[in-house]
């Protein structure tokens, strides 16, 4: 089964589940803002996607942290993990978790090929 993992009110979710459900695919939806976000998920996703896929820096989010947040954020993965599970609006989103590895972000083909 799919892991889809985001919060609720985001456009670029409500994209990414209305195709699920449009193509009839179960899955499992991780709200993290609600449930929180474990250190060991988050390194799991750095190593599979890399930090620049995984950290949002276009969302006001990362835009709202101070310059020196911003830089102890990426001194180390540690520094990075623990910003991102302190704030959670820091991951991109959507990420879904398949079978075959990681889709971050809403990619409408990615995810039309998901039942091929």
């Amino acid at each position: 089964m799919l892991k889809i993992y985001g919060i609720k009110n985001c456009s670029s979710m409500k994209k990414a589940f209305d195709l699920l459900n449009e193509q009839g695919l179960a899955y499992e939806f991780h709200d993290y803002k609600k449930q929180g976000i474990d250190a060991e998920t988050v390194k799991i996703w750095l190593d599979a996607l890399g930090q620049d896929v995984v950290l949002n820096k276009k969302g006001t989010t990362w835009r709202k942290l101070g310059a020196e947040e911003q830089q102890m954020a990426l001194s180390s993965e540690d520094a990075l993990i623990n910003a991102l599970t302190t704030h959670t609006s820091l991951i991109k989103r959507p990420i879904l978790a398949t079978s075959a590895g990681f889709i971050a972000g809403f990619d409408e083909s990615a995810y039309r090929n998901l039942d091929s």
